[in-house]
């Protein structure tokens, strides 16, 4: 027996023992190998957490799908004839200007506070929303929710994405596309019960209670390890130029769509200037985040390489697609086929119930088959194919036919929804999962802000130039006619009725084509992916805490030699197993066991 262990690390005299800090995960990577990695076994916490992180998702969704059904009864109550879009363009510029802000801090200050906050954002906005006694209070209320969403968004798929790796996340983005695609469902038909038979006031106020199940889910359970250092410390981690730079440019731009060819004309300043300024400053963004930021919101190695620049790309167009079709879909059955707003938000079931199916297919299939290219590529053909069938869509079209095309569409839609993470994620370190992801769901968020103000600004000038003359003229100036048409449209007599529905159909039409041109966009670039193997790991910093694991005994084996060590609690590579029994000295022995 030796007098001197062979192992002593950061030994001191009469030094306190030290239990080794160890990861059980990373234990089954070693035993594994780093290529063969083991599931790991989840228990209850795992499950409550995502228990959690699917009731945020469902309200998010549920919320986001409900007002464009109610959206015409809205601007009839509260007049809102000329700035209907921003009801929309509000939410979603604010989560996507909160979106990149609600990572960073969430790196320096730990998930569970940012989640905290997003859902109290969130219940403040809904309150401001369901009270709202004008235009400009249901704006306010919308802007504060979308800072909300924006939190949530984020923070969902940052969990998910911490504690599941890559190689088995297709499971649970598919189960998470599950609940979002179930709370669009039920989100249109639900919207139209409150606006056509109670009040629309309660689509905000159903909020409340979800939000406050939501928040006590992620008090109670959300128990993920917390960031070390100061207030000051984690102050300073967070790229606070970087983040005010891209939130003032992409509202400038927000701004500029939304307004243009409605209020103001696309050529005067008032159009002009915010555009030009918001391109400016994201080019500035990415200037200052490439050469002098610290700690860069947008780290540029997420696009160092073809695959995640591809992927992020696609979700960018994928997203615009998907939020454009699902806010203007029931706006088309009401304004074409004089759906009331529950019908409406039934006719739009062919497309919601095919999503989710769709979504699940599509990431279990790539765990099972261990790629993500063919999936992708599949779904974008698909999504080419339905939104150039909606293009097709008249009043008088059989039901059979837009329920067809609108499942068709479901299904490219679900599939791209959960298939395009993997070539984000499959190229970068674990320890990126946090910044990809913030710029995925900011890509994403971004992405739906651009499509409802381009599709807003496509039908209202449409519609100048089709609908008819003496129809057009009860409407002033300033006023979006096409959703303050709508409630006439049931009304008006033969043939105008007819020449009414038919403006809105070639108008939509014009949308569909325009949307056209993003699909074969995404289907390019789903085309410059490569297929690179889908790591096993999850990052360690972000692990399920637990005070009984703080600290570990490490055994060897049977069979195994086995010596008494000291090591501090960041030392991990342990060759041999180590149990620590008392004080140590550089004359213990070493104890077999």
């Amino acid at each position: 027996m030796n007098s001197t262990p062979s192992l002593i690390k950061g030994y001191e005299p009469a030094t306190t023992v030290v239990l080794a800090q160890v990861s059980s995960h990373a234990d089954s990577q070693r035993s594994n190998g780093p290529d063969q990695p083991t599931k790991q076994s989840r228990g209850a916490a795992f499950w409550l957490i995502f228990s959690a992180v699917c009731v945020t998702v469902f309200l998010s969704a549920l919320d986001m799908t409900s007002v464009p059904t109610a959206l015409p009864s809205i601007v009839a109550d509260l007049d809102g004839e000329s700035s209907f879009a921003w009801v929309g363009s509000a939410y979603t510029l604010a989560a996507a200007a909160w979106l990149p802000l609600s990572g960073a801090l969430s790196t320096a200050f730990g998930r569970q506070p940012v989640v905290m906050a997003a859902l109290i954002l969130f219940f403040v906005g809904s309150i401001l929303c369901g009270e709202a006694i004008n235009m400009s209070m249901l704006i306010a209320g919308r802007t504060v929710q979308g800072l909300g969403s924006g939190g949530i968004i984020a923070l969902s798929e940052i969990i998910i994405a911490d504690l599941i790796p890559l190689k088995e996340r297709g499971m649970f983005m598919g189960l998470t596309s599950l609940v979002w695609a179930f709370a669009s469902a039920i989100g249109p038909p639900i919207g139209g019960a409150f606006a056509q038979n109670a009040s629309w006031r309660w689509i905000f106020r159903m909020n409340l209670p979800l939000t406050f199940i939501a928040f006590c889910l992620v008090v109670a359970f959300l128990k993920l390890k917390m960031p070390s250092g100061s207030i000051a410390q984690k102050l300073r981690k967070v790229d606070w130029l970087g983040n005010a730079l891209i939130a003032a440019s992409t509202c400038a731009v927000t701004i500029a769509l939304t307004r243009g060819g409605v209020e103001v004309s696309w050529t005067s300043a008032q159009t002009l200037v915010p555009l030009i300024l918001g391109l400016i400053g994201l080019i500035g963004f990415f200037v200052y985040e490439a050469n002098w930021a610290s700690e860069p919101t947008i780290p540029f190695d997420l696009l160092s390489n073809r695959t995640s620049t591809a992927g992020y790309l696609t979700t960018f167009f994928h997203s615009v697609i998907a939020t454009t079709i699902i806010f203007y879909m029931p706006i088309f059955f009401q304004a074409c086929f004089a759906a009331t707003p529950i019908r409406a938000g039934i006719d739009s079931f062919g497309l919601a119930f095919t999503i989710a199916p769709a979504a699940l297919v599509g990431g279990v299939s790539a765990v099972l088959t261990k790629r993500y290219v063919p999936q992708n590529w599949i779904g974008w053909v698909i999504i080419t194919i339905g939104t150039g069938l909606l293009s097709l869509l008249r009043p008088d079209t059989p039901t059979a036919k837009w329920v067809g095309f609108e499942v068709l569409l479901g299904v490219g839609l679900g599939v791209v929804w959960t298939s395009v993470k993997f070539p984000i994620l499959a190229p970068l370190p674990v320890s990126r999962n946090a910044s990809a992801m913030a710029l995925f769901t900011f890509s994403r968020t971004f992405a739906q802000t651009f499509g409802i103000t381009i599709g807003s600004a496509v039908l209202q000038n449409q519609l100048k130039s089709r609908l008819p003359a003496a129809f057009l003229a009860q409407f002033p100036g300033g006023v979006d006619v096409s959703f303050a048409a709508i409630p006439f449209i049931p009304t008006l007599p033969e043939p105008v009725r007819s020449q009414v529905q038919a403006a809105f159909a070639d108008s939509m039409s014009t949308v569909w084509k325009v949307l056209l041109a993003f699909c074969f966009l995404g289907l390019f670039t789903a085309l410059l992916m490569k297929e690179i193997e889908l790591h096993g790991e999850t990052d360690e910093k972000w692990d399920l805490s637990s005070q009984d694991a703080q600290t570990e005994m490490k055994i060897a084996p049977r069979g195994r030699s086995t010596e008494v060590v000291a090591l501090p609690s960041s030392e991990l590579e342990l060759e041999k197993g180590v149990i620590i029994i008392g004080p140590l000295s550089p004359y213990d022995e070493q104890r077999s066991i």
